[in-house]
């Protein structure tokens, strides 16, 4: 007698069992389309939506079809706002209270997100999205972005179908360094490339794949631009429209921007500007030739917008003509203000800036036709900053205005009653992912993979798209970054810019009244001191339960890593055909002796080429053969250092080294040598104390734009075996320059 079937419907054969089909995953009935849109660096008064007189038509017309906010908040930083976003839960208690350069040790700054905190992606994927990436990621560990992982924080592993971007903190616009799914990749190499147009382009046929083939599924894209993070890279003819536009001046600049934010509605009719933020000179006061470099750096930076508004432009339309941009909820905002790491003159080329060098007007003149062009990294003045972030204090990196409220603009045809309109309750980036889970109708989930999550922290504003008369229903937000500290409640602010060295019991707190004082202009901490003192111990209590505590100011906080990360690592064996290796995973060669070792085969007739080099004009190394002989130019900042054999490498097998030994603090002295046997040196009286490159290390060719003098990538025509790298243990960086540095890329 044949056995019945089991309880799962499973008898002794297949006629005698009843097959089972589980259910796919479906997302809700109606569920939207989702786009969240992050730029980088822009400040609260730089789209012409809010007061600009940059041309931003198509960012203004989802404005005008939708809501803009003007009292939305992020983290003050990059990495700290992106995981904010994704989470929907605060920085420190994703363990990402810093940037993803730095694992301190303590839960809240552990430079990833943790397991407990699963992102948007993973929330929608379950519940029958697709799930795509593009653009700037910044939320993998620096020292785990290369080819060997490991690759649990990428952006596959975080809840992503598919990923095309660059993982750290910036990249060129026009030679980026670009991830695709799971591997590095080489950058598109046509003329007029630009990093803007691909991320778009990679968006639109990511949506199209999946609309071709299951086109009732709703998709969730995650698009981060680099733009307008330096090195601001733009077509020359972007850049020259603007020149004229800002010969008036931040100054200027400043107030016709505060006006036309008066005539939007954006600031109440009141509101006055503040002092100027402090190093910023008076426009009047800087000579000829510095106005002149300074009007050029805006126009990049002005030009770099425009552009990208044209490539979000783009996006619109294709969702448009595809009939999906009715239901797709579209928010688009900056990861933090504008951003004080120019300087207060402006660079071309950062480096200097880091290594303690000093950048001077005349280097910088010399270049000033080619600024926005592929080889320089220019970054704007403070006083541009300043005035991108009009009407509020501060910068980016600080918990005032300045730093952490800025622009946002959500469209949705299908949610939103009527467009056009201006928000102003206060909201914060961690309020962005509890607003999607509402209006999708997905629940976040207690577990994902098997690790409970923790509670979504932030409040949804999907409240505010039916009218602004509603009051937040937001009540608390901490702020801290880098030290300073703030926190919001219920429409009072208490706030401190922290110096660092010192006490932080010596910290001066400040405090406003929000919803009458706009941008921070009335403190009146003397005159409320026991509201004052309320809200400090509110804070401690917010940052007791967030992961915040311990308080450190110390440089080594934000330079150290940890010690199992490759970073450590002082010995390397490198073969040619591995790809890039991002400088945050490339041997260290700051300030110590090294020894680099190259075994190669030389044809008869000779061979030239790159052996190994990192970076780019910009700064960097390599070691090379060319018209025969062996060199090695050490790009300090493009000072270059050339050491050439004083004859040429024979036919055959060889160990072709260049070896450095220290000579002091930030100097040391170069050899070259052919099988052991000098043959070439070259006195380095600067060497790295900061970052030695912005880009990677290739092994066998160059990267692009070329480091030497040489045309990259300039591949090696022999036999290259290896490229082995030996690090002394006399290695002294600069804490305070590498935190800079640091921050810089961010």
């Amino acid at each position: 007698m044949s056995p019945t079937p089991n309880r799962n419907g499973l008898g002794l054969t297949a006629s005698e069992s009843r097959p089972f089909w589980p259910e796919p995953a479906r997302a809700p009935s109606g569920a939207p389309n989702v786009v969240c849109i992050v730029f980088d660096d822009l400040g609260f008064a730089d789209l012409g939506c809010y007061g600009s007189e940059i041309a931003t038509p198509n960012i203004d017309a989802l404005a005008a079809g939708g809501l803009r906010y003007t009292n939305f908040h992020t983290t003050a930083l990059c990495s700290p706002t992106r995981a904010a976003l994704l989470t929907g839960r605060n920085h420190h208690s994703v363990g990402m209270g810093g940037l993803a350069d730095w694992d301190l040790g303590f839960p809240g700054m552990r430079g990833r997100i943790a397991r407990s905190a699963g992102t948007l992606a993973e929330m929608l994927r379950p519940a029958g999205y697709n799930t795509f990436a593009t653009g700037k990621w910044h939320l993998t560990p620096t020292f785990e972005t290369s080819q060997a992982g490991p690759f649990d924080q990428w952006p596959l592993q975080r809840g992503f179908d598919r990923y095309y971007g660059f993982l750290e903190g910036e990249t060129s616009q026009w030679h980026p360094e670009l991830v695709l799914d799971n591997h590095h990749i080489e950058a598109p190499d046509h003329e007029g490339y630009h990093l803007s147009e691909d991320i778009v382009d990679q968006s639109i046929g990511f949506i199209r794949a999946q609309r071709t083939i299951t086109p009732e599924k709703p998709f969730f894209l995650y698009m981060c631009l680099g733009a307008q993070h330096a090195p601001h890279h733009a077509p020359k003819a972007f850049i020259d429209r603007y020149e004229s536009v800002f010969e008036k001046g931040w100054d200027a600049t400043r107030a016709d921007r505060l006006a036309r934010q008066k005539a939007l509605g954006l600031v109440p009719a009141d509101t006055v500007l503040p002092e100027r933020n402090p190093g910023v000179k008076p426009w009047d006061a800087l000579s000829d030739d510095e106005r002149r470099l300074a009007v050029r750096l805006q126009a990049a930076f002005a030009g770099m917008l425009e552009h990208a508004d044209l490539q979000v432009g783009r996006l619109v339309n294709w969702l448009r003509e595809q009939g999906c941009l009715e239901n797709t909820l579209i928010t688009l905002i900056s990861d933090n203000g504008a951003s004080q790491e120019g300087s207060p003159f402006g660079t071309v080329n950062a480096l200097r800036y880091f290594n303690g060098v000093r950048d001077t007007l005349a280097e910088n003149l010399e270049h000033i036709d080619a600024i926005g062009e592929a080889h320089l990294n220019n970054n704007y003045p403070l006083g541009w900053a300043m005035a991108g972030n009009t009407p509020l204090k501060r910068y980016k990196q600080n918990t005032h205005g300045g730093g952490v409220r800025d622009p946002m603009i959500v469209h949705w045809p299908a949610g939103i009653p009527q467009g056009g309109e201006i928000r102003h309750q206060f909201h914060h980036v961690c309020d962005i992912t509890p607003t999607v889970l509402e209006v999708t109708g997905v629940q976040a989930p207690a577990e994902i993979h098997g690790v409970t999550q923790q509670p979504i922290e932030g409040t949804s504003f999907a409240y505010s798209f039916g009218g602004g008369a509603e009051p937040t229903r937001k009540r608390t937000q901490y702020f801290e970054m880098l030290g300073h500290r703030g926190i919001w409640h219920e429409g009072w602010k208490a706030v401190t810019w922290h110096k660092p060295g010192t006490a932080f019991d010596a910290d001066q707190w400040e405090l406003y009244n929000l919803d009458q004082d706009f941008n921070e202009m009335h403190d009146l901490a003397g005159q409320e001191p026991a509201r004052l003192q309320a809200m400090v111990a509110r804070w401690f209590s917010e940052a007791g339960a967030c992961n915040v505590l311990p308080l450190d100011d110390t440089l080594n906080r934000f330079v150290s890593s940890n010690p199992h990360s490759v970073a450590s690592r002082r010995s390397w064996v490198l073969q040619p055909g591995g790809g890039r290796i991002p400088q945050a995973a490339a041997p260290d060669i700051r300030n110590r002796s090294y020894r680099i070792d190259a075994q190669v085969e030389i044809p008869e007739g000779g061979a030239e080429g790159v052996l190994i080099a990192q970076g780019d004009w910009c700064g960097g190394y390599a070691l090379y053969l060319k018209d025969g002989h062996l060199i090695h130019d050490y790009n300090f900042v493009n000072r270059h250092y050339v050491a050439r054999s004083a004859r040429p490498v024979p036919a055959g097998r060889h160990t072709l080294s260049w070896v450095v030994r220290k000579t002091g603090e930030y100097t040391a002295e170069g050899e070259l040598r052919i099988d052991d046997e000098p043959c070439g040196s070259a006195v380095l009286p600067q060497t790295y104390r900061a970052q030695a490159s912005f880009i990677g290390m290739e092994i066998g060719r160059a990267p692009k734009p070329a480091v030497s003098d040489f045309v990259a990538p300039f591949p090696f025509t022999g036999v290259l075996h290896r490229v082995e790298v030996e690090l002394g243990d006399d290695q002294q960086t600069d804490a305070q320059a590498s935190l800079e540095a640091a921050l810089r890329r961010q």
